[in-house]
């Protein structure tokens, strides 16, 4: 998992061009391992979207788009309002509570740094696998432990580009966003915190899709 977790995000942060036709054996030297797990990667990844395998050509990083972005949250959207429904009710209150004191903190800090995103980034992490954790339906958490590193290369992507010109307002909108979810989670309200779910994912596609456009203004 370590190494499609390292090309997803080459892939998405740019780093492996979209279009350029990777070579097993260099990816090896790259990533220091033998040739089978970048194999066994690249088809994953295949099944996630972000590389093409070609016949007699060997693998391409495809080119990601606003209509990928927004299938993509279009899935996520479906299981992860989903999870949260089954969750409700069902967490624990202890953890509950600790979320959402961590973003709690997010929210009414004044100044970011990297260490903060990293936190924001932990804390994000922290709560979808809690909700998918919760749910008790075993083929969701499994579907979306497997489409979480996707979800999450995308959001650090964006991030990234982003906050290279210092623009870190989205951690404090996704803390709050978070806020929401876990505000219905506590309540019990079902209806409530899948529509703060769906409202959070819509959210953080909007500034995927900013930061994809910017990206390919400063490329173009």
């Amino acid at each position: 998992q370590w190494v499609i977790q390292q090309l997803l995000q080459d892939a998405m942060q740019g780093r492996l061009e979209a279009g350029k036709h990777l070579v097993i054996q260099q990816l090896a030297d790259r990533y220091q391992v033998s040739p089978t797990p970048i194999r066994e990667a690249l088809v994953a990844l295949e099944g996630l979207g972000v590389v093409e395998l070609l016949p007699n050509r060997g693998a391409v990083v495809r080119k990601l788009t606003a209509i990928d972005i927004r299938e993509i949250s279009q899935v996520r959207q479906a299981l992860e309002t989903t999870a949260v429904r089954l969750a409700c009710g069902q967490c624990d209150l202890q953890q509950l509570d600790r979320l959402h004191s961590r973003c709690q903190s997010l929210v009414d800090r004044k100044r970011f740094t990297q260490v903060i995103v990293s936190e924001a980034q932990q804390i994000d992490n922290d709560l979808h696998d809690f909700i998918a954790l919760s749910c008790g339906n075993h083929m969701l958490q499994r579907e979306l432990g497997r489409l979480k590193l996707l979800y999450r290369a995308g959001r650090d992507a964006a991030w990234a580009n982003r906050q290279q010109s210092g623009d870190y307002l989205r951690i404090r909108e996704e803390a709050t966003e978070h806020l929401a979810i876990l505000d219905a989670l506590l309540a019990r309200d079902r209806k409530a915190a899948a529509r703060a779910m769906a409202h959070h994912i819509h959210c953080g596609m909007k500034y995927w899709n900013r930061s994809l456009t910017a990206a390919n203004a400063t490329t173009a």
